[in-house]
């Protein structure tokens, strides 16, 4: 089976500490400081027991009370080190969490229509949300707990050396064995987190598909078939879980057990040493609280672990999206779209959706004039979408080129291309917010005046007008609390505002009632009028009046014409006509 593409660099990964290259040496001599005050604590118990309590009555409470003074002083530290840590230590984490959802975010923009084709929104929220929170914890945790660690391990394994290094021997032998046990059931656990967070990515899609179609379900009644669905994908979670916590708890139990093991050995090895006069009672008081001193590392050492699987984990789901390059790029030196008039050529243009896969569209030429009011027609599948979606390249054309106004689409900037063309769709998507700012999104500098002279323009400002608070009124999620003819009319608005010379009617008014379809159907001729307009049509009845009429089939554009042309041949157009319960 082949081997998963890693997408883990430690250079790409330890990058993200360069904007904060001094909170980072902060926080790190901070935690090398909070460490050394825990080793110099036991030092000066071991001071007093050994030394200070032999000492003549009177100099021994003034010792006493100084060393006391100096603990307290070496408290005052470590909590000063563990603030600094807690408080900049975790803003450094979240700045550094911002960032990346910057990237990400802004990534994800540059995608194509392709890429969305694959992907569950779900499984994307999780890498922008769950996956940063792992990896941010583990940028910010990670080298703390570390340092900590190691300061406090060779620390402690230093000076238990210099007293009885017998002792010290006897205590640590069994820390190779220890670190063999973690590193087996490291890679266990770190394919067992990596499983667990695909799984709680499909949850998430699931959730996801199952609340935004939420309305779908409750008509057909079919909750217990989402229930068992989701069910599904749940009990998936769980068993991965239930895998994952098994070697977590074979690494925890066997850590504690080494731990106790080290401490058993310290009491009965001391024992001896202190029974044969080897070995004095300050030192093996001393030896005993370094030990339990030393447990603290490796509990650090066992959290740092599982952080470390998921934030590495989660890194590379995140370096796997940042790894995918846009589909659509822009050339060098692109110019700008200024002063389109709007002609469209298509000249010899042919697309796929992936490599291997047929062909949608083959050998498409195509011209259409500045101004001209153009309906597409044809068979489900046949390309029609694909062809108009070529144009402000939501798609790349497989072979040949797209002119508008005489230069290759490819050649201008996206933005400017894509501020050049309007497209309605059948299926409207509405903002969460009110009126205004979902009609605002075609021109987003707009005044309300331009707005609400845009909704008049799409025959909306009437039923506006009638809503609670007008044009503030809060549509809902999706615009969920308006009819299927006013969220159309609210995305006419939008690009009545925007004002492209380049318009895409997608099958705008094929989901409507007769009543609505009439308003939404003047709306659109209204603001067809003087532009380059391209027509999806589902019902033929709505475009008998287009110049030009084009069947589309799998072999590409069958016939061309006018209504009246197109019945005359008795062709493919006439058969749609018919079929569609139109008369001929």
């Amino acid at each position: 089976m082949e081997e998963k593409k890693s997408y883990f660099k430690w250079g790409e990964f330890l990058s993200y500490y360069k904007l904060f290259r001094g909170i980072f040496a902060a926080d790190m001599f901070f935690a090398f400081l909070g460490a050394l005050t825990t080793l110099v604590i036991p030092l000066i118990v071991r001071y007093i027991t050994g030394t200070v309590v032999y000492l003549p009555k009177g100099e021994i409470l003034p010792k006493i009370l100084f060393l006391g003074g100096v603990m307290i002083i070496l408290v005052a530290v470590q909590c000063f080190s563990n603030y600094f840590i807690g408080n900049y230590g975790h803003v450094m984490g979240a700045k550094i969490e911002y960032n990346m959802r910057k990237e990400i975010f802004e990534h994800y923009q540059k995608l194509s229509f392709s890429f969305y084709d694959n992907q569950k929104v779900g499984q994307l929220m999780s890498r922008i949300t769950n996956d940063l929170f792992d990896i941010t914890e583990l940028l910010h945790h990670g080298p703390e707990d570390v340092v900590i660690s190691f300061i406090k391990f060779a620390g402690t394994l230093s000076i238990l050396a210099w007293m009885n290094w017998r002792l010290a021997l006897a205590a640590f032998v069994l820390i190779p064995v220890m670190f063999v046990y973690a590193y087996i059931l490291n890679k266990k656990m770190k394919r067992a987190f990596k499983t667990n967070r695909e799984k709680v990515a499909d949850i998430n899609a699931r959730i996801e598909d199952n609340l935004s179609g939420i309305r779908v379900v409750k008509s057909f009644a079919n909750e217990e078939i989402e229930r068992e669905k989701f069910m599904e994908g749940n009990r998936g979670f769980l068993d991965s879980k239930k895998n994952s916590y098994f070697y977590m708890g074979q690494y925890h139990a066997g850590l504690t057990a080494f731990i106790t093991m080290i401490t058993v050995v310290v009491i009965v090895v001391g024992a001896v040493l202190l029974s044969n006069g080897t070995m004095n009672a300050p030192d093996l008081i001393t030896f005993l609280l370094y030990i339990s001193n030393f447990t603290e590392p490796v509990q650090k050492l066992i959290n740092f672990t599982e952080q470390f699987q998921n934030g590495i984990t989660g890194y590379e789901r995140f370096r796997e999206i940042l790894s995918i390059d846009p589909e659509i790029k822009e050339c060098e030196n692109p110019v700008e779209a200024k002063d389109i008039r709007g002609e469209v050529v298509f000249d010899d243009v042919g697309f796929r959706y992936e490599e291997g896969q047929e062909k949608v569209l083959s050998h498409v030429s195509l011209k259409v004039n500045a101004g001209e009011y153009v309906a597409l027609v044809g068979t489900s599948g046949a390309g029609k979408t694909t062809l108009c979606s070529l144009i402000p390249r939501f798609y790349e054309v497989t072979f040949g080129t797209i002119l508008l106004d005489g230069i290759d689409v490819r050649k201008y900037t996206l933005s400017s291309l894509r501020k050049s063309i309007g497209v309605v769709q059948q299926d409207v998507y509405l903002f969460a917010g009110t009126v205004l700012d979902n009609i605002r999104y075609g021109k987003v500098e707009a005044t309300r005046e331009e707005v609400i002279q845009a909704a008049k323009d799409a025959n909306a400002h009437e039923f506006i007008m009638g809503l609670p608070q007008g044009y503030d009124t809060n549509i809902g999620q999706r615009g969920v609390k308006l009819s299927g003819g006013q969220k159309q009319r609210l995305s006419i608005a939008r690009v009545f505002l925007k004002n492209p010379p380049v318009l895409i009617f997608d099958e705008a008014t094929s989901a409507l009632d007769n009543e609505s379809e009439k308003v939404v159907q003047e709306s659109l001729e209204k603001l067809a009028k003087n532009r380059t307009t391209f027509v999806i049509a589902h019902r033929l009845s709505t475009i008998r009046n287009a110049q030009r009429i084009l069947v589309l089939t799998e072999e590409g554009i069958s016939e061309e014409g006018s209504h009246e042309e197109l019945m005359k041949k008795h062709g493919v157009y006439y058969n749609l006509y018919t079929l569609s319960g139109n008369e001929a």
